[in-house]
Order: C-alpha cells, then sequence, then structure tokens
C-alpha cells in the first residue's frame, strides 16, 4: 500500500528493532548489582551515540516520551528558569509551530502571566521578521522546519539573534533529525527535541538535547534521573533502538535524500501537469521529503477518504490535530484564503517510497481532487 505520511510516523528501521529486541529484558539501570549495571550500559551507549550523531556531549542527552514532552519540558522549563533567575516574562514564537509548542507558550500565557510575542512568517511560513530577540526573552523558541509544508526556518541566525540578548532558545527538529544534518553545538540552541518515530525508532521514545545552562526546570520530578529533568524509570530497550535508527540514519542521510528528491520532484511535477490550479504552498528551501499542495475549492477531508479507498495512504496536515475539521493553524498564520487552505494535501515521502508508489499516486489525483472539489462545493 502506497504510504505518504512518514512526516506523522516512519517505518522501523530494523536496526531499532533488532536492538529493542537484544535490550528488551534489560532490567532497571538504576540498581547497583550486575543486571542494572548491564542496562545502564546500553543506557549510556546509547546517549554516547545519539551525541555523536546529533552534535552534542552525552551528559546533554536526556530520554522523554516523546517529542512533545521534550517540546514541554524545554519550553515551559526554559521559561521558568528565566523567570526564576532573571525574571523575565516573555516567550517569542512563531504562530506555525506544532501544537506542541504553541499550546505550551499558551498555557505560560493563561497560567503564568507569560506575554507571548509572535514572530510574523510570510507566504511561505517562513520566519520573516526577527526583531522580536533584539530585546531579552525568557525562551524563544523555532521549529527547524514545519511538520506540515517541510518549510526551513533561519534557525542559525535566531539563536544568534536570542544569544546576543541572553535569550535561552528552544529549536523543535523533531521533522529535522535523520532528515537533514543537525548540530546541536554549531547551532547554538539551549535545547534540541526530536522523536524516533520520525526516523525509524520506535514509538513513545523521545529526545531533548539540553545545556548544562541554562537548563531547564523539571516538569517531571522524582527520582532524579535524566539529570534531573524527566524523572521515571528510562526505556532502555527504546532508548537502545533509537539510537540505532539515528545512527542508521544519519549515516544514510546522504544516499537516502538523493533518492527520496528525485522522487518528490517527480510527484510534484506530475501532480502540477495533472489537476488545474494546484498551488505548491511553499516557495523555498523544504524538507528532502515533503510535498504540500493547496487545490483551491476541494475537501481536503474527502481527498484524505478518496485516496484511501484507493489504497493510498496521506494526510492534510499534522496527524497531532487528525480529526479536526477546520483549516490548518499554519496555513492561516501564512495569510492562506479558507477556499485554498481547507483544500490542503501533504504527501511526504520517506526511504521506503518508491517510484511505484509515486505512479499510484499520479494515477489517482486528477480524479480524486475533481471529487473532493466537488465535496467542498457541497459543503
Amino acid at each position: 500500500m502506497p504510504y505518504f505520511d512518514h512526516a506523522a510516523t516512519t517505518p522501523m528501521r530494523q536496526s531499532a528493532i533488532d536492538a529493542w529486541v537484544r535490550h528488551a529484558g534489560a532490567l532497571n539501570p538504576g540498581g547497583q548489582y550486575a543486571s542494572g549495571r548491564r542496562a545502564n550500559a546500553a543506557l549510556s551507549d546509547a546517549r554516547e551515540a545519539v551525541a555523536h550523531a546529533l552534535g552534542a556531549d552525552p551528559a546533554e542527552v536526556v530520554f522523554t516520551g516523546s517529542g512533545t514532552e521534550s517540546d514541554n519540558t524545554a519550553v515551559r522549563g526554559l521559561y521558568r528558569a528565566s523567570v526564576k533567575d532573571r525574571d523575565v516574562t516573555r516567550v517569542v514564537v512563531p504562530p506555525t509551530e506544532h501544537s506542541a509548542v504553541l499550546e505550551a507558550a499558551k498555557l505560560l500565557e493563561r497560567e503564568e502571566g507569560a506575554e507571548v510575542d509572535w514572530l510574523p512568517v510570510d507566504r511561505s511560513g517562513v520566519v520573516a521578521d526577527l526583531a522580536a530577540l533584539d530585546t531579552p526573552a525568557g525562551v524563544a523558541t523555532c521549529m527547524m522546519a514545519n511538520n506540515e509544508t517541510g518549510a526551513l526556518q533561519p534557525v542559525a541566525e535566531l539563536c544568534e539573534r536570542a544569544a546576543a540578548q541572553g535569550t535561552p532558545v528552544h529549536i523543535d527538529a523533531v521533522q529535522a533529525v535523520g532528515k537533514i544534518p543537525v548540530d546541536f553545538h554549531a547551532l547554538g540552541a539551549t535545547t534540541l527535541a526530536a522523536s524516533a518515530h520520525k526516523f525509524g525508532g520506535p514509538r513513545g521514545v523521545g529526545i531533548l538535547l539540553a545545556r548544562r545552562s541554562p537548563a531547564p526546570l523539571p516538569l517531571i520530578v522524582g527520582g532524579g534521573q535524566e539529570r534531573g529533568l524527566r524523572s521515571g524509570t528510562v526505556d532502555v530497550a527504546s532508548a537502545a533502538a533509537a539510537a540505532a535508527a539515528l545512527t542508521e540514519a544519519v549515516a544514510e542521510m546522504e544516499e537516502e535524500t538523493r533518492g527520496v528528491e528525485k522522487l518528490r520532484e517527480k510527484l510534484v511535477r506530475g501532480v502540477v501537469d495533472l489537476v488545474p490550479d494546484t498551488i505548491v504552498t511553499v516557495e523555498g528551501p523544504t524538507l528532502p521529503g515533503h510535498a504540500h499542495f493547496l487545490f483551491p475549492g476541494a475537501s481536503g477531508d474527502a481527498m484524505i477518504m478518496l485516496l484511501d479507498a484507493k489504497g493510498i495512504e496521506a494526510s492534510t496536515g499534522s496527524a497531532c490535530s487528525a480529526g479536526v475539521h477546520r483549516m490548518s493553524h499554519v496555513l492561516e498564520a501564512m495569510g492562506v484564503g479558507r477556499r485554498e487552505g481547507m483544500g490542503a494535501l501533504r504527501l511526504t515521502l520517506g526511504r521506503t517510497t518508491t517510484e511505484d508508489d509515486v505512479n499510484a499516486v499520479l494515477g489517482e489525483i486528477a480524479g480524486v481532487v475533481e471529487r473532493a472539489r466537488a465535496a467542498g462545493a457541497l459543503s
């Protein structure tokens, strides 16, 4: 079955499955006896592998339960640390962020008195003005690549501008890690989030890279595991599987990127040629496997159902907002009109995507959009 939702979850790599099975029997890595020491050694190996792949120190690698948890720990924890240490209460964030970041910022505004300063974005959803960073803030946050459109953000410049004011920066790299090069130290961020199931690891394990100072205050307290930033017994098998998947993804990134980009280019050219009035959403650099379209007058939900009936799996945007019949907040922030925005279709490719998969989409897309436009006219 042609699968075009790799941005939501990409299939597990065999290396990750093998690593998980190898460590599935690991006991508590906090134990002082032999089995505990073995589990702790496996966890340390995973930490070192992640650090090597992402340009960090092993002590900066914190394993969490998801990318959402990593984002929340960073944004809310850095803000609280800034309030405590510097009495700075401003949060700087683009309106196109993933809900894990947006809802964290809104929670700080609603419950902790934060002043949220929204960074403006252009028609492609790229941050267009960094002036809000030229005064100190409690935390600034920005995703490296948009989860819906794939647009790449100027995160290096953002980190540099923020650093000049002593503002800690969180980078949501959940979509980027394993797809484009990520170097935590070179970037200059304070924290960075990743999620294993986006690069071929298991679900239920996230990664937070966190510098020693300034460090976020923890959201989860208890036994003090993971530098005290995320108490709770660490899932050794999942950490090992995540590290194995990331190591392989980084090692094979260049070759995989070439193949995925070639297929994406064929897909985009074919859709534009086959479907009248197609809008390719982003003008500028995107992730290698992201193809995001707007079909004015069509119903995005109808397109997903019609494609599914043809055995093709795709999405309108973030799987975290699935089932919500409204225009994406990302497209709204970009200034996209409702007629265009309700006809959004995200086709994301990955290492398992084949030319036959692309041909299957191209063989159905014209008829699907035509029927979805009829459905849109009735709604």
